[in-house]
């Protein structure tokens, strides 16, 4: 009988994948939410099975209010939040209702692979701007907005997907500046904030959401569970009403209630936080492990810099390597990552590969550099 298909991920038997950004499913937290289910229907409460609130329900963005005002060192009020089913169903409604097919987006080189793939659904043109070890060159972008005049700005500030490089605070604050100055739309995807590691990041873009030019962008995807499809994006009230009012709100009113009700409860009864202390102590000590690892497997023939939070390694191969046609010859002795041209909007970044350390443990990560070293080996 053929197995039916209930996860995105079918990986075949004996197959590490390194290429998966998606947490571990032995940490998704099953046990947690039956508490937070059962603690929320016990309410008898009907209302989280009607249509929501447009901006998401009003109980739930005041105890995410307060969860994010904790992390963030700032007052962050409900009235700023709406809510969304997921990072990528947010970054999807600002394509719709903030651009037109044939406008220019600025994107950082390299940038999230799927972003980009939503921005081509849309139509845009996609211009890459550079990164350093500080992040996106807020000079080089300066540059170009006058020439291009984007419709917004994409960037993910903090542990970047997929360098882990995190933008430096006087960046950040520049960046704000010529928002300001310019008008510029900037869509901070800002998932990966809470999921620091070793040192704190600078205060998240959601910090300046005031200004009104800033869209940041979060989600339970990375912090709780991905099936949960619930996020949120934080602006000042004239960019939120834009999405109050679109069409599918109308029609189908606010995104996800029955499910940010359950996660009301999970943040109300402190699970959420500790299930976050977790993930950041186990992902943590396989970021340092799976960075040992390619270190003693690989020796000086690549490079790359250990991230300080999020989920990737951003592993610089020899000049010579194509990573895609690298990652076939991976393929035939079941090991996976996600080849570096994905992530470029101009087709470069071939020897580049990344790797994710959220989805297996550390055996796992041994034998998959472990492979991955013979095969580079072979190669040379």
């Amino acid at each position: 009988m053929r197995t039916i298909q209930t996860t995105q991920l079918d990986i075949p038997p004996g197959m590490i994948h390194l290429g998966i950004g998606q947490p571990d499913p032995s940490l998704l937290p099953l046990a947690l939410m039956k508490k937070a289910a059962e603690h929320r229907l016990g309410h008898n409460d009907t209302s989280l099975l009607a249509y929501g609130a447009e901006p998401g329900d009003g109980y739930f963005r005041l105890t995410l209010a307060q969860f994010l005002s904790e992390h963030y060192h700032k007052h962050v009020a409900a009235n700023d939040l709406f809510v969304t089913s997921g990072a990528s169903q947010g970054l999807d409604l600002i394509c719709t209702l903030f651009t037109k097919p044939g406008d220019t987006i600025f994107v950082e080189e390299p940038s999230y692979f799927l972003a980009l793939h939503i921005f081509r659904d849309h139509g845009l043109n996609i211009i890459g701007l550079p990164m350093d070890e500080d992040g996106l060159i807020v000079e080089v972008l300066e540059e170009n907005i006058a020439q291009h005049n984007p419709a917004f700005l994409y960037t993910i500030p903090t542990f970047h997907n997929p360098s882990s490089i995190t933008l430096s605070a006087a960046r950040r604050e520049r960046l704000v500046h010529l928002s300001q100055e310019h008008n510029l739309l900037i869509v901070a995807d800002e998932v990966y904030h809470l999921l620091a590691y070793n040192t704190a990041p600078p205060q998240p873009l959601a910090n300046y959401t005031d200004v009104g030019t800033i869209f940041s962008i979060g989600s339970f995807s990375k912090i709780l569970a991905p099936g949960l499809r619930l996020g949120w994006i934080q602006a000042n009230q004239a960019l939120l009403d834009r999405l109050v009012k679109s069409g599918l709100l109308e029609s189908g009113g606010g995104l996800n209630p029955f499910t940010s009700k359950l996660v009301q409860s999970a943040l109300e009864l402190g699970l959420q936080l500790d299930h976050l202390a977790n993930l950041k102590a186990v992902y943590g000590q396989r970021m340092v492990f799976l960075s040992a690892a390619l270190r003693r497997h690989l020796g000086n023939s690549t490079s790359f810099r250990e991230p300080s939070g999020g989920f990737f390694i951003w592993l610089r191969l020899p000049e010579q390597i194509d990573a895609e046609a690298f990652l076939s010859e991976a393929w035939q002795h079941d090991v996976g990552f996600q080849p570096g041209v994905r992530f470029s909007s101009r087709q470069s970044l071939k020897n580049y590969a990344r790797l994710s350390f959220s989805f297996y443990d550390t055996p796992e990560l041994e034998t998959a550099a472990g492979r991955l070293a013979d095969i580079l080996r072979s190669s040379l």
